[in-house]
């Protein structure tokens, strides 16, 4: 599978660092530890340079980290400034680095030339320090591709049979197709569902007409709005993007993002809860017990998927009207990554 690298992939919650602790990661089959030098976040490769031993199993000492298996310490920069019983380091006893920041209560790792990691291309998610949004979160690790996940989060057509029980997703997923509209880096989904009574555990005693719209960006963060409206609004609107203000409830805000982790492996971070105006903490856990149905849903056929390809030789997609976001993403990043690689890309 092709997969870009000048991108900021999600390594990790933030909540889920432990001060003073190395945790080990894997992106990109790229083993990397995490680690805090007295507050600022280091990403370097999870190999000691003496034996390759993890540093993830490593003792953080201040600003240092120091290999558990013979002893060789390393600073902020990965050079190593210590090794026991031996004066001399050689001056190519240096741990490849990566850059690393904390935005949206994710920690993001930039996996190809560090000259190119601009912060500014950080997908603009909302983290739990936003003070509008009430959220919970968690992640799943499949034993599948990452691209697998993609396309099932481009293809929204899915709900009205993968999610027919936990979403409670009507027949209008499959028959009708969102609007879309490609993006510097990525897609945009924009969908209107009119005189519904909303998705399961959510539905309302009167028709409504339910509004979302989702940006799914390099190298696979889904970022997801939506809301319910008086019956009426779509139309009144002009079908375009509603007002929140005149929202009647459902309000949520979810992110979602897909790090490839190795061969045929990938971790699924998600987050969801409501805007402060349209509900709290117990909403907040509903719709948690509601994702954590409905993403058991995708990983149970998503993994499945991946066991037929395995069985398949040479295997073939037919596409169908409903792929054209996955086509218009899977474009984009094999152009990205022809560039990546040197290769002359038409415009």
């Amino acid at each position: 599978m092709t997969y870009v690298r000048n991108a900021w992939y999600v390594a990790a919650w933030e909540q889920d660092l432990e001060p003073d602790k190395p945790m080990a990661v894997s992106i990109l089959n790229d083993p990397i530890v995490l680690w805090s030098a007295d507050g600022r976040l280091v990403a370097c490769e999870d190999r000691c340079v003496h034996r390759l031993a993890p540093l993830s199993l490593g003792h953080c000492e201040g600003a240092r980290l120091r290999c558990m298996y013979h002893g060789l310490l390393f600073d902020a920069d990965g050079a190593v400034v210590q090794i026991p019983g031996q004066e001399m380091i050689p001056p190519q006893a240096r741990l490849r680095t990566y850059p690393v920041a904390l935005r949206h209560s994710w920690v993001w790792i930039w996996m190809g030339d560090p000259a190119l990691a601009d912060p500014a291309l950080i997908p603009p998610a909302v983290g739990f320090d936003d003070p509008d949004y009430i959220l919970g979160r968690g992640f799943l690790d499949y034993a599948a591709e990452a691209r697998l996940i993609d396309d099932n989060l481009l293809d929204f057509s899915h709900l009205s049979y993968v999610h027919a029980k936990s979403f409670g997703a009507g027949p209008e997923f499959a028959e009708e197709r969102p609007r879309l509209l490609p993006l510097d880096r990525g897609v945009r989904f924009e969908r209107w569902v009119v005189g519904t009574r909303g998705p399961g555990g959510r539905q309302s005693d009167a028709p409504i007409d339910s509004w979302q719209s989702y940006d799914f960006l390099l190298p696979g963060v889904l970022l997801m709005w939506s809301g319910s409206f008086a019956a009426g609004t779509a139309e009144r609107c002009g079908f375009e993007r509603p007002d929140y203000d005149e929202a009647i409830g459902a309000v949520t805000f979810t992110s979602q993002a897909v790090t490839p982790t190795g061969d045929r492996t990938a971790r699924y971070f998600f987050s969801w809860g409501p805007h402060r105006n349209h509900g709290d903490e117990a909403v907040r856990d509903m719709l948690m017990r509601l994702a954590d149905m409905a993403f058991a849903e995708d990983k149970l056929m998503i993994e499945a998927q991946q066991r037929v390809i395995d069985r398949t030789p040479a295997p073939r997609i037919m596409p169908t009207v409903h792929d054209r976001g996955v086509t218009l993403f899977t474009r984009l990043v094999d152009r990205l990554a022809r560039t990546e690689a040197g290769e002359a890309v038409a415009a």
